[in-house]
Order: C-alpha cells, then sequence, then structure tokens
C-alpha cells in the first residue's frame, strides 16, 4: 500500500503544478484562489473520494483574457545632450593699479568699493617737481624757438651761416622732446580708471611714500564675467563656439545663470587631458562676483522633436532593447535604439512613431501578441 499511495501523491503534486502554471499563465489566476482549489484536490486523493477530474486544456491564444497593464502615448519633445563641469567665474577685465615712479601719494579720489568709469582720477602723487621740470622745458623750447627764427632771418638777408640755423633748429628740436619728457613725467603721477568697474580695497593711504610697482588698489569690470572651466577631451569633436550653458554657484542655491562660449583654449591641458573652455555670464545686477566656485552644465546638442518614452517602458533582452506596442488590443514587441536619458525619460531614436502607445507598467506578464486590457485612463490612440 505505501508504494501506491507515494505514486499518488506524487501524481497529485503533478497535476497541481500543471494546473497552477495553466491557472497563472492561461487564466491570470490569484493566489488565494489557487490554494483553494490545492486544498481541494488534495482532499479528494487523500479521502478516497473520486478522482478529481484533470485540469481542462488550455484555451487557445485567441481566447486568453486580456492581461491588465498601464499605457502611455509618446512623447514628442527637445532633448539636450549636455555635459557637466566645475570652473570658476572671473573678472570680465581686472587691473592691479600701481605707479611707474617714485613719490608721495597727496590725495586718493574714489571710496572702497565705489563703481567709477573710464578715465576717472584715481591718485594723485606729489608732482611739485614735475611741474618744474616741465616750466623749465617750456621756457628752455620758446627761447629755442625764437632763437631758430632770428637765425633764420639773417641766413635769408645772407649775413648769418647755414651752420648757425642748422644748429637752431636742432636745439628747438631737443627742447622739444625735452617738454615732452617732463609732461609724460608730470602725467605719471596721476594714475586714473584704464576702464569702467569696480575699485576694490585700497592698500595705501594718503602721504605713503611709494616705488614704482607699488599695489594700490585693483580694479574690477564685473557687469559681465568670465567663466573658466574644463571639460574631458573626450568631448572636444562636440564643442562649439556658441553653446549655452547653466551656471549654479554655493552662495545663490535654487538659482541659474546663463551663459555662452565664446572662446576655446587651442592647447589641451597634458595634465588632466582636458579642454579649457571659456564663457561670458551676463552679470548687469552685479550679483555674481569673481572668484565663486561654479558648477557648469554645457548643452552640446539639441534635438527639437525626439520621441520620449519614459525609463520603465524599456525592456532588454541580452544587448537589444525593446518596447511593447499598444496595436489593435494586442501588444507587439518592438526593438528599439535609445539615445539620450533626461529626467526619467529616454530619447528613442530609431523603432517608434509619435502616436504610438506603450506599455509602461506590467511588461512582466506581457509576451509579443497577447491582449492586453488600459486599466489606466486610456491613452490617445487606443
Amino acid at each position: 500500500m505505501r508504494p501506491m499511495f507515494r505514486a499518488t501523491v506524487l501524481a497529485a503534486l503533478l497535476a497541481l503544478g500543471a494546473g497552477g502554471y495553466w491557472y497563472f499563465v492561461q487564466e491570470n489566476g490569484s493566489v488565494g484562489e489557487l490554494a483553494d482549489r490545492a486544498r481541494t484536490l488534495m482532499a479528494a486523493w487523500t479521502g478516497g473520494g473520486a478522482k478529481p477530474a484533470a485540469p481542462a486544456a488550455a484555451p487557445a491564444q485567441g481566447g486568453n483574457s486580456p492581461v491588465p497593464i498601464e499605457a502611455a502615448t509618446v512623447r514628442v519633445g527637445s532633448i539636450a545632450r549636455t555635459v557637466t563641469a566645475v570652473g570658476s567665474t572671473v573678472s570680465n577685465e581686472s587691473v592691479v593699479i600701481r605707479p611707474e615712479v617714485a613719490g608721495r601719494i597727496t590725495e586718493i579720489a574714489f571710496i572702497e568699493g565705489q563703481a567709477v568709469t573710464r578715465g576717472t582720477v584715481l591718485f594723485r602723487m606729489d608732482d611739485s617737481v614735475a611741474r618744474a621740470t616741465l616750466a623749465q622745458a617750456q621756457a628752455s623750447l620758446a627761447f629755442s624757438r625764437s632763437d631758430l627764427q632770428r637765425a633764420e632771418e639773417l641766413f635769408r638777408q645772407g649775413s648769418g651761416a647755414g651752420r648757425a640755423r642748422e644748429q637752431a633748429q636742432a636745439k628747438l628740436l631737443a627742447d622739444d622732446a625735452a617738454t615732452q619728457l617732463a609732461k609724460a613725467q608730470l602725467d605719471k603721477l596721476t594714475l586714473i580708471a584704464p576702464f569702467d568697474g569696480v575699485v576694490g580695497l585700497r592698500k595705501v593711504s594718503v602721504g605713503d611714500v611709494v616705488q614704482p610697482g607699488k599695489d594700490f588698489v585693483n580694479l574690477e569690470q564685473i557687469d559681465t564675467l568670465k567663466l573658466d572651466f574644463r571639460v574631458p577631451e573626450l568631448y572636444l569633436p562636440a564643442v562649439r563656439i556658441g553653446q549655452s550653458l547653466s551656471v549654479a554657484v554655493d552662495a545663490f542655491p535654487g538659482r541659474r545663470f546663463q551663459g555662452e562660449v565664446y572662446a576655446i583654449d587651442p592647447l589641451i591641458d597634458v595634465n588632466g587631458r582636458a579642454v579649457v573652455i571659456r564663457a561670458r555670464v551676463p552679470n548687469t545686477d552685479r550679483t555674481l562676483r569673481p572668484g565663486l566656485f561654479a558648477r557648469v552644465e554645457l548643452t552640446l546638442t539639441v534635438t527639437p522633436n525626439a520621441i520620449l518614452v519614459p525609463e520603465q517602458a524599456i525592456t532588454s533582452v541580452g544587448q537589444d532593447l525593446f518596447v511593447f506596442k499598444v496595436v489593435d488590443g494586442r501588444a507587439k514587441q518592438t526593438k528599439v535604439r535609445i539615445g539620450n536619458r533626461r529626467n526619467a525619460e529616454v530619447e528613442v531614436a530609431e523603432g517608434l512613431q509619435p502616436d504610438d502607445v506603450i506599455v509602461v507598467s506590467g511588461q512582466i506578464r506581457v509576451r509579443d501578441g497577447v491582449p492586453v486590457r488600459v486599466t489606466n485612463a486610456k491613452p490617445a490612440g487606443t
């Protein structure tokens, strides 16, 4: 009896497994219902009652119950290929005001942090000696000019030598050069702003006796900032002048600043094998300052009419990628080639059309050709 009992139990288990497979795959049954049927089957076999009938043969494919899924129409929109980097903001123009000659500071004509225009006087140095030298040179020039006039008059009358006239001309030229030199030395004692900008913090005071090259104050032009950053040499073929970028700085969290590439260094940085790029970032309100750490997102290309699908709609089989399209109430497995990924969406470069409806949830129970039932709000085209 024991061998016969074992054979009976084994047959029951095989029948139960076959029925469970058929119930899940063909009839979309639930675990609770399957458990109830299993208990009934086991009671029938162990209770000595009549053996239950074997599970009915699976119905044909066309009679299957539709598989519930969620679907959506593919979205057509623009998608950008970007690369991220870090960089630093730099003044559009920057200079440190320094004297070219030694002297004593007699006047500071600005307030620290003040915006100034080109040509504004910033510092004046003691010019008493330079003015006296200029006056002396001008007096000598005036005498030389009169001396030359007399020498030319005598030469025309025939009573003067040509050599005397030539000496007077040379003396006039020398005195004129001396006058110009005195003027230049006098001008160097007044320091002016070479361009529009904002002056920084001065490092000298009135009365300081300074030597040539002493740092007085820095002048920064910040209405427009430069932005220097690097990208890997891999992106060299894709980088172009005129590309747009977005900038974020820690000083202003949540705010983005826009800029544009205007120069690319022809020399690759051998230390990091990177392309050095410089962009301009408008800063008319002077919110940004030079020296800020910047996070850069450079837009390389923009595809205006890309077909976009949710990431979860993509399934893989080996090296191939697929989506399930909903066509006439059935799932159609379609091979696709994807492009860029952005904000939980994937660009489909090949395989889909703008009006296609795809399965976005429930793919695990879907096979090619099976009937499906859209459970969410039906998208257009279903």
